[in-house]
């Protein structure tokens, strides 16, 4: 079991546990796509993503009031298992540690089974990955877990939740959970205005209800071959115009073209070894948020919501005589 140290975000460099990434991130698509399927659909698609727990991840309450049984299907990170429960009572566990991308997706179709839970997935093939043409019951290739890299992975993630829950808490409009993108593998949470964003029909379904109306992201992410180490990120779609001529703060952040418009990423390591870690991601959400709401024409005072009370009169100081 990996030790939990009092580190406000531990070090997870990307490479010393890619491997073991590699696989989780498909092991993830794959409970990610039982979501999709028996998920009562949101706006957002947040019915299909995951929530942190104090053990890992997990999805939201699955199947509907009309056909049981309602189930969830979670991530234990210290007992290496994904645990499939029903409002029945019933449990099945398949374990993490020792499974190639091929028998656990056996293993949970079984298991889904066994809990008379009928799941047909659509499409059982990694999303936007390298290998996303082979069936996951054919990837013998990923097969690498390696019990403390995940477990450090679930520390890392907790702590970047609770900072975005923080960040969440300034916000009084429509806003996302804080949710685990198992696409993109990626922890964020989206700020949006009501205005509604025409596309073109061309535009492919998912995108085009991700990107509805107008957006502003912050997340986390812990790498990938063209960005190749922890990261937090945030961005403005569409993006106002002037917002890439600001420079971003803290003075270690920088904006990045992604090809139609910009991010701007932050360094996890450069955050973690600042005077005060937590403090600097937030400065980092804030700065976008801040400028890019302001250049959208965002209506910011109303939709402030310091310390998470939207009553003007009881802001400051919080009031705790009736705790």
């Amino acid at each position: 079991m990996a030790q939990v140290t009092n580190e406000p975000l531990p070090a997870l460099p990307l490479e010393s546990w890619r491997p073991t990434k590699e696989t989780l991130h498909r092991f993830c698509q794959i409970v990610g796509k039982v979501a999709l399927e028996k998920g009562i659909r949101r706006n957002h698609w947040w019915h299909m993503t995951f929530r942190l727990t104090a053990r890992g991840w997990t999805t939201v309450a699955l199947g509907s009031a009309r056909s049981g049984p309602v189930f969830t299907c979670a991530f234990d990170f210290f007992d290496h298992v994904l645990r499939i429960e029903t409002d029945g009572g019933q449990r099945v566990d398949v374990p993490l540690v020792d499974q190639s991308v091929a028998t656990f997706y056996t293993g949970v179709m079984a298991a889904l089974r066994e809990l008379g839970i009928d799941v047909t997935i659509a499409h059982p093939t990694p999303y936007d990955l390298p290998d996303h043409g082979r069936p996951f019951d054919e990837d013998t290739e990923h097969a690498d877990y390696d019990p403390a890299k995940a477990q450090q992975a679930f520390r890392v993630y907790s702590q970047v939740g609770r900072i975005l829950e923080e960040f969440s808490a300034t916000f009084s409009g429509k806003i996302s959970p804080v949710q685990v993108f198992w696409h993109t593998f990626d922890i964020a949470v989206q700020r949006f205005a009501p205005r509604h964003i025409d596309m073109p029909e061309s535009v492919d379904p998912v995108t085009r209800e991700a990107y509805s109306r107008e957006v502003i992201s912050a997340g986390f992410w812990f790498g990938d071959d063209k960005v190749p180490e922890p990261t937090f990120y945030s961005y403005v779609a569409p993006e106002p115009k002037g917002l890439t001529d600001i420079a971003v703060e803290p003075a270690k952040a920088r904006w990045v073209d992604s090809g139609s418009a910009h991010a701007a990423y932050f360094s996890y390591d450069d955050a973690r070894n600042s005077p005060d870690p937590v403090g600097a991601a937030l400065e980092f959400f804030q700065f976008v948020y801040g400028r890019g709401s302001e250049l959208a024409g965002w209506d910011v005072p109303n939709l402030s919501c310091r310390g998470g009370i939207t009553d003007p009169v009881l802001r400051e100081p919080y009031p705790r005589g009736n705790d």
